[in-house]
C-alpha cells in the first residue's frame, strides 16, 4: 500500500487537504477519524481543541503537524463599507498579503469573493492588483481560509466567486482543488451551482474546464468587443483576441449548455457609446450569455472617469433592445475600496 502522506508538502494546512490525504496522515487510525477531523476543518475551526470528539492524543498530533494551528493565515485588518460589505486585508504564512470581501445583497444572501494569487500577472489598465506585479499563487489552503475567516466574522455563505485578486485560470490546478472541497458533501457542501470562476480571457483555462470541469458559473471580463480597445485596456487580448476567445466560450457552452456572464466594465468616453453597445451585441451573437454592467471604481492615481446612471442606462438599454439579458451590478464595497478592480489598494507592489 502506498502511502500517500509522503506526497503532501509539509506546508498545506488541513483546509487544502482531501478526506483521502488526512486520512494517509494517520493511517493507524479508523477512517471515521479522519472523517471527523475533516468535518472539523470544514467548519473553519480556530484551534484543534475544538475538535470535541477526536482524542486528545490526536489532536496533540495534529497540532504538532500544523504548527499548533488549523489555519495559517490570520487577519490583518477588516473594513466594513456602509452597505455592509467586509473587506479584509489577510496576511499569510510566507509574509505575504492578499485581500477578499464578502458582499450581502438585499436579500441577504452572502457571497464570499476569494483571491486566487498574490497580485496579478494580468496588467488589465482599470484594475488596482494589477499594478501590484504578481508574486505567487495561493495554494487551496490559502484560498480556502480566505472563506473560513470570512465565515468567522459573518456567518453561512451561500455563494462563492473567485473573483478577488489574481487570474484564476492560472492557478487553475489550486483553484479546482479549493472547488472540490467546497463542495465535498462530507464538509462544506456547496453546490458548484453556487460557485462563480471569473477570468479574464484565459483561453487554454476555459478549454481545460469544458473538458474536464468542475462544471460551475463562469464569468468572462470582456469590456469591449473593440480589437483595439479590449487591448489597450485588457492585454490579455494580444495572446488570445476576441475570436479566438468567441471560439472558446462557444465551446465551453456546446459542453455546458450553460449561460456564459460576461461583465462590461465601462468607462466614461471610452467604451459606453451606441457603437459600443451594437458592436457587443453583434460579437456576442450566437452565445447565450448575461451581461453584467459595472461603472468603473474610482482608483487613485487612474486618470479613468466613472460613468454617468444616464450613460449606464442607455448602454444597458441598447443591449436589451438585441434580445440579450443585461444587469447594472450596484457598486457593493465601494466605500472600503473592495469593489471590482480595487482589491489591493493597501497593499505594496510584489517584489
Amino acid at each position: 500500500m502506498t502511502d500517500t502522506s509522503r506526497h503532501i508538502p509539509p506546508t498545506v494546512y488541513p483546509s487544502g487537504l482531501t478526506l483521502e490525504e488526512l486520512a494517509a496522515l494517520f493511517p493507524e487510525e479508523p477512517l471515521y477519524r479522519a472523517k471527523q477531523i475533516f468535518k472539523w476543518i470544514s467548519k473553519g475551526i480556530e484551534s484543534f481543541d475544538s475538535m470535541t470528539n477526536i482524542p486528545q492524543p490526536l489532536r496533540e498530533r495534529l497540532s504538532e503537524r500544523f504548527d499548533g494551528h488549523p489555519i495559517s493565515s490570520n487577519i490583518e485588518k477588516q473594513l466594513v463599507d456602509e452597505d455592509g460589505s467586509l473587506k479584509l486585508q489577510i496576511r499569510l504564512r510566507d509574509g505575504a498579503a492578499v485581500e477578499c470581501v464578502l458582499l450581502e445583497d438585499i436579500e441577504g444572501r452572502k457571497t464570499a469573493c476569494l483571491s486566487s494569487q498574490v497580485g496579478c500577472p494580468m496588467g488589465c489598465a482599470f484594475c488596482k492588483t494589477g499594478t501590484l506585479g504578481f508574486l505567487r499563487n495561493l495554494g487551496a489552503d490559502e484560498i480556502l481560509e480566505q472563506f473560513h475567516l470570512l465565515r468567522r466574522l459573518r456567518g453561512f455563505i451561500s455563494n462563492v466567486v473567485f473573483m478577488g485578486m489574481g487570474e484564476p485560470l492560472l492557478n487553475l490546478e489550486n483553484v479546482r482543488r479549493a472547488i472540490a472541497l467546497l463542495s465535498n458533501h462530507e464538509g462544506i457542501g456547496m453546490s458548484t451551482r453556487k460557485i462563480t470562476i471569473s477570468t479574464s480571457g484565459i483561453v487554454p483555462g476555459i478549454l481545460d474546464l469544458a473538458a474536464h470541469g468542475p462544471i460551475v458559473r463562469l464569468a468572462v471580463s470582456l469590456t469591449s468587443a473593440n480589437p483595439e480597445l479590449r487591448t489597450h485596456l485588457m492585454p490579455v487580448n494580444k495572446t488570445w483576441p476576441l475570436e479566438t476567445l468567441k471560439s472558446a466560450l462557444l465551446e465551453y457552452q456546446r459542453v455546458t449548455r450553460d449561460r456564459i456572464t460576461l461583465e462590461v466594465v465601462l468607462i466614461d468616453t471610452m467604451n459606453t457609446s451606441e457603437h459600443d453597445a451594437i458592436a457587443l451585441a453583434e460579437w456576442i451573437a450566437p452565445l447565450k450569455v448575461q451581461v453584467n454592467l459595472i461603472a468603473w471604481n474610482p482608483i487613485e492615481g487612474m486618470a479613468f472617469k466613472t460613468p454617468s446612471t444616464a450613460q449606464v442606462k442607455q448602454f444597458a438599454e441598447i443591449l436589451d433592445h438585441n434580445g440579450i439579458v443585461t444587469i447594472p451590478r450596484m457598486n457593493r464595497g465601494r466605500g472600503v475600496m473592495g469593489a471590482c478592480g480595487q482589491l489591493g489598494d493597501t497593499l505594496k507592489a510584489q517584489e
